[in-house]
Order: structure tokens, then sequence, then C-alpha cells
């Protein structure tokens, strides 16, 4: 079985991908699994940049192939913030709720047609042998007025999705469906297939 380095040592982001590339024969684990423990800093302006930072770093100690993956919120009203700073919008010890409750406050008086929002994923795959392959997700949505669900992590209690509901109020499996995630692992998969 192939083994690829996830540059994560995020469990929820782990699962996800086990569960989609090990019906292909590849076994995904994570960089301490792989027996490093390092913190890239994600500097990049975009997403598709610090997947790229995160991806590199953990392929030149091992010369084994690699996925990392960014990603984040993109809010119209708010000129797409907070974007690749979706993490660090709230502060460098926010937790979830200040992140979505900064957001929510920013929107308090936004009407329903201006609260137009996306998530938005970046995949790099490095290969054995150093080759670089990007893989892009969007999934539209709106920002609701109160955080709903107890599933899902970040944002997902304020991000309605296409379907009506929050990401929260969605089961992994639902979630993964529509994901901005979910849809640049499906392109993944389609690649490593062939």
């Amino acid at each position: 079985m192939k083994e690829i380095i996830l540059a994560s040592n995020n469990k929820g982001k782990l699962i996800e991908l086990k569960e989609k590339l090990s019906k292909f024969g590849l076994n995904v684990i994570s960089q301490k699994e792989a027996g490093i423990d390092l913190e890239v800093e994600e500097n990049g302006i975009t997403f598709s940049d610090n997947a790229k930072l995160k991806a590199e770093a953990i392929h030149n100690i091992t010369k084994k192939a690699v996925i990392a993956d960014d990603s984040g919120l993109e809010v119209d009203f708010l000129n797409g913030e907070p974007g690749v700073y979706s993490h660090r919008f709230a502060g460098p010890d926010a937790t979830d709720s200040d992140r979505y409750n900064k957001i929510l406050n920013l929107l308090k008086d936004v009407p329903d047609d201006k609260r137009t929002a996306r998530f938005k994923c970046s995949i790099c795959y490095i290969d054995e042998d150093g080759k670089i392959q990007f893989f892009e997700g969007v999934s539209e949505g709106k920002i609701g007025y109160e955080p709903k669900g107890d599933n899902g992590f970040g944002y997902d209690p304020i991000f309605i999705s296409e379907n009506g509901k929050t990401f929260a109020e969605l089961s992994q499996e639902e979630k993964s469906e529509i994901s901005h995630r979910g849809r640049a692992v499906e392109k993944l998969v389609e690649f490593l297939k062939n």
C-alpha cells in the first residue's frame, strides 16, 4: 500500500482523507505519524501558496508523497475577508466561537442578499519525485444570523450551505459531499486514480 503524508495533525482532515484514499490502496498518515514535529508558518497570500509551503516543508524532509491543504471563508460584504486569515481573524488565541462571533458582529445589520460567502480549499499534492499538483474546491453559501448545529468546526455553525443548513447541522458524510475540502479531495482522488 502506497503511503502519503498529510502535512497536518488535524484529526478531522486525516479521517476524511484516509476514508477517501484507502479505497485506492493509499495509506494516509499524519506528519506526526511520519515522525515530523514541524509547524510551518503560513505566510502566503493565497490558499494555494500556504498549501504549497506546508507540502514542500514535509516533502523536503521525507522525499515522500505529501498532501497539504489550506482553506478558509470569504465573505463578500467584507471584501473577501477573512480569507487566508480565517484562523487568525479574531486574534492569535481566539476560539472558533470568537471567530464566528466576530463575523456575526460585522454583519449585524447586513440584509440577507448581501450575506453571500464561500468556503475555498486548495490542496497541494507533491509526489515522490517532487512534481506538484493543485486541486481546488469551492462551496457557495451565505452567513446566517446565529450559530446553528453541533458538528464541524471553525465557521461551520454560521455558514449556510447550498442545501439550506449550516455545515454544523450536517453529518460528516453530508458535509464532505458538498464541502470545499470534499470537492478538492474528489479532484485529487480522480488524479490519483489515473
